[in-house]
């Protein structure tokens, strides 16, 4: 998979952009708050289908402005394909190969991208709702129907605390009502347990090679997905195992007014050496997890659909030492990456394309 180009009008500081992209290394370069970030936010949100950076739409567009377009060509094994999304306030567009398609999951099913960010160190040290949403980014690439899915259990979430948070307040509840959404919540939270428990047995499997080699033969990287499911099984068996939990849970539930148990508060336990990192993992152990789960996801992605993702590194290499930074574009060789960064003599050397920030202009010089 190639981005070919990537073009904004009125996103973020770009008033307007045409970038074009080569294989190999891609490096932006120039000064701090100049636009490079943006780019890879506007070409990582045709991927996932938001930003990485904010969850409000309207911080992206420039000020003084009423709204932004941004649209990506690239090459995958399906040919040559493009993709168009406005947001001008109420008004959202999304075109795919020039057609209007009206849901985010049609927009993004088909390009793969992969982010590399220095806040990817909270995947380590941070809380669960970190591992949570890498799961859920990394699972809704290889599994398209996991956004529609999760969307849905987000509703019976609500839904169902809602109903919780009255009976808190001693307001009258709806037995029937809130049995309904706890049925309906169970229903996707078995999908939802199902898909993350595959995807997490894959991305293993290379986790640990990986890792194996970043720490020289010395560390081995396992996952523990920590979950209130005991007996698993197929996804019928998750169900009523999530049934019963919820329906058992109920009384207590309606006391705190909330839901205690279900996806929403599962959580990846990873070790090194089958030791629990969190709390003791190194700075340069945590880099090289994340690195090591990162590069895994393209691997993954590759298996199942037969080409690599493009890899996005957005002041990522800054953070590393020479030998992490090293493992890192070794790795990469041969894979389309696009890369962000205001130091970059001993970038430059590496780079296929050059593209330089200057007046507000992307300039681009090939090699």
């Amino acid at each position: 998979m190639k981005v070919k180009r990537f073009k904004a009008e009125n996103f973020r500081n770009i008033e307007k952009c045409d970038i074009e992209f080569t294989d190999g290394v891609n490096l932006i370069y120039g000064g701090n708050a100049l636009g490079k970030t943006n780019v890879i936010e506007g070409i990582y949100l045709f991927s996932r289908g938001r930003s990485f950076r904010t969850a409000q739409e309207k911080d992206m567009v420039k000020y003084n402005t009423q709204g932004f377009r941004i649209a990506l060509e690239y090459d995958s094994r399906d040919g040559e394909c493009s993709l168009e999304y406005a947001n001008f306030g109420r008004e959202k567009r999304r075109r795919k190969n020039g057609y209007t398609v009206k849901s985010v999951r049609e927009m993004i099913e088909g390009f793969k991208a992969i982010l590399f960010h220095p806040d990817d160190l909270s995947l380590v040290k941070g809380g669960p709702e970190e591992r949570r949403a890498f799961l859920n980014v990394a699972a809704a690439q290889c599994y398209p129907a996991y956004i529609s899915d999760y969307s849905r259990f987000q509703t019976a979430l609500e839904n169902r605390n809602a109903l919780l948070k009255n009976a808190s307040k001693g307001l009258y509840v709806d037995e029937g009502e809130l049995l309904a959404w706890s049925e309906s919540m169970a229903e996707y939270a078995a999908y939802i347990y199902e898909t993350r428990s595959e995807y997490l047995k894959k991305l293993e499997v290379y986790v640990k090679e990986i890792g194996f080699k970043i720490s020289g033969g010395k560390e081995e990287i396992s996952f523990e997905y920590k979950s209130d499911i005991e007996i698993g099984g197929d996804r019928e068996s998750v169900k009523e195992e999530y049934s019963a939990i919820l329906r058992n849970s109920v009384e207590k539930e309606k006391i705190v007014g909330t839901s205690l148990y279900g996806p929403q508060r599962d959580d990846i336990i990873i070790k090194i050496n089958n030791q629990p990192t969190r709390g003791f993992a190194s700075q340069g152990q945590q880099r090289s997890i994340v690195l090591s789960m990162k590069l895994a996801e393209g691997e993954v992605i590759r298996d199942m659909f037969g080409e690599y993702p493009v890899f996005l590194l957005d002041e990522m290499l800054s953070e590393l030492d020479e030998t992490r930074r090293r493992f890192v574009l070794d790795s990469l060789e041969g894979k389309q990456t696009v890369i962000t960064a205001c130091e970059c003599e001993e970038m430059k050397p590496l780079a296929n394309n050059l593209i330089q920030i200057k007046e507000g202009r992307y300039v681009s010089a090939y090699r």
